[in-house]
């Protein structure tokens, strides 16, 4: 379906910008989204600070989604990370806190497709965990 590459990198033009990403147009047909996580290196609190419509951007394809020919794509991922100071050493927690004092069990993350999801997907997948989380607690509450 689509002449586009997952892992290439090619030439494109900035056609939208919305709060949680940039629409960059790749062809006459085609066009993708950059995910505001995606557009740099280090954090992006407002993508108006960092792109405009009109600007020429070089994005790499992270994934094409055959059904729906919807193209994720990264600008962060065609330029070199900055170099990064030396992290310090690792803190210990304080004692208090060990043990458990209520807090949740970390949950194993569960590998998704990258890509698009729309709302209501996302919706009955926090609903789901919603749920999950709620049974168990209620479970600790009868014991």
């Amino acid at each position: 379906m689509s002449n586009y590459e997952v892992g290439s990198i090619v030439e494109g033009k900035v056609t939208g910008i919305k709060p949680f990403g940039a629409f960059v147009a790749l062809d006459e047909k085609k066009q993708g989204l950059v995910h505001i996580s995606e557009v740099a290196h280090g954090f992006v609190k407002d993508i108006n600070d960092v792109l405009k419509v009109g600007d020429e951007v070089k994005v790499k394809i992270m994934n094409v989604e055959e059904e729906s020919g919807k193209i994720s794509l990264s600008i962060r991922a065609t330029q070199e990370a900055p170099e990064r100071p030396a992290r310090p050493a690792h803190k210990p927690r304080p004692a208090g806190n060990a043990g458990g004092g209520g807090g949740r069990k970390p949950q194993p993350q569960k590998q998704q497709q990258q890509g698009f999801n729309t709302l209501e997907d996302k919706l009955k997948e926090w609903l789901k965990q919603s749920n999950e989380i709620q049974a168990d607690l209620n479970k600790r509450a009868k014991k």
